[in-house]
Parts: C-alpha cells; structure tokens; sequence
C-alpha cells in the first residue's frame, strides 16, 4: 500500500499507512485484543483516532488488517513449510518457524494468533472467534497437506492426517505460551525436537520381486 495520498480529493493523508498498521500489529501482538486501548493504537501508529478510523475502520476492523498483515509477515512460516518436500520436513518447519516467530528478538514474545484473544470479553468475542477460525483453516492445510503425503506414500498409511495436524497445531500453540513465560529460543527448539521424536516412521520401500 505504501504512502496513500489524495484518500480525499485535495486533502492528504498524510501519514504511510503500511507503517501505522506494522505498528498497529505490534500493539496487538504485545497487548492482545482486548489490553491494547485506542490511546494505546493512535499512539503508536502516530495518528488521531479520527485518521484511524478513516483509514482503517473501528478496533475490530483494523485488528482483522493487522492480524493480515501477520500472517503475510511474521506468520507467514506456516505457509512456507507446507511447501517442504516431505511431510517430517513441513513439521520441523513449522515448529522451528514457530519458536523464531515467538522470541524474535526486539519483538513482542510469543504469537498473536495464540495469546491475541484467549479470554475475551462480550467485546472482544469477535476478535476471539476471528483468531480461533484463523488457527483452524491452518490445522486444517497441515491436514491437508498430510493427507497427500499418505497418498504419495510419504507416510504410513494408517497414519490420520487431521489428528497429525491437531498435534504439530498444539505443540506449536504451546510453544507460543512458553515464549511468552520467557522460555528462550535454545529451549523451545529443543521442544520441537523432542515432539519429533514420536514421529510416524516412514514406509519401508517395497522390495522389487524378480528373478533371483
């Protein structure tokens, strides 16, 4: 988007737009929902709350832009890792994106998608539905790609996608917490690796039959 000028004939905005919403993302991710105030948002993003919601729209809308622009950003791992070529490599991504994420050093610990809006308040009910879909559509492309490694042989066929997926999901989640208690980098990779260690073994290739 960069620097939106003339949003109203003759009369600039006069701020950069993608800067206001970084920070407006920063807030949410260190305050949550619900703890990050209006004063707290144009603050940050050096605007008046009239220019905010010119430019954004009430708190709701500018949390969904900002939860957005994580996901292009900061989250964007998740999408990365369903590219790895086998199934044991999307959830090493996954998870050691998640602990790079969640302890990036000079930002907010933990992950916005997790600690966002756990509890939430009638007011922040919308906010709290909004983060709970968000994490789902992601367990459910993990699933996704899963299901096709099985299909392709990549693992055992007894293997349940979706139950893989609420797994990786759920260490991932639990990651996020613990760098926001202030567990560090080095420990949290260790985490990732002990869930590896369960694992499904990978097929065995089929011997070739022929004439011996």
């Amino acid at each position: 988007m960069g620097d939106v000028r003339g949003a109203v004939v003759g009369r600039p905005r006069g701020f950069d737009v993608d800067e206001a919403l970084e920070r407006a993302m920063q807030v949410f991710w260190a305050r949550g929902y619900e703890g990050a105030s209006l004063t707290d948002l144009t603050g940050a993003m050096g605007i008046t709350k009239t220019s905010m919601y010119a430019a954004f729209g009430n708190k709701e809308q500018l949390f969904r832009k900002a939860l957005a622009r994580y996901a292009e950003g900061p989250a964007s791992y998740a999408t990365r890792a369903l590219a790895e070529p086998t199934a044991r490599a999307v959830a090493e991504a996954f998870l050691q994106g998640a602990v790079r994420t969640t302890t990036r050093p000079g930002g907010p610990a933990g992950c916005l998608t997790v600690q966002g809006a756990l509890a939430a308040s009638d007011e922040g009910r919308s906010a709290h539905d909004v983060l709970a879909d968000w994490r789902n559509e992601a367990t459910a492309r993990l699933a996704e790609r899963f299901q096709r490694a099985v299909d392709e042989g990549d693992l055992p066929s007894d293997t349940d996608p979706a139950r893989l997926a609420r797994y990786i999901m759920t260490v991932g989640n639990g990651i996020a917490v613990q760098a926001a208690g202030g567990v560090t980098a080095a420990e949290l990779l260790e985490v990732a690796d002990t869930a590896m260690l369960s694992w499904p073994l990978s097929p065995r290739p089929r011997r070739r039959s022929g004439p011996r």
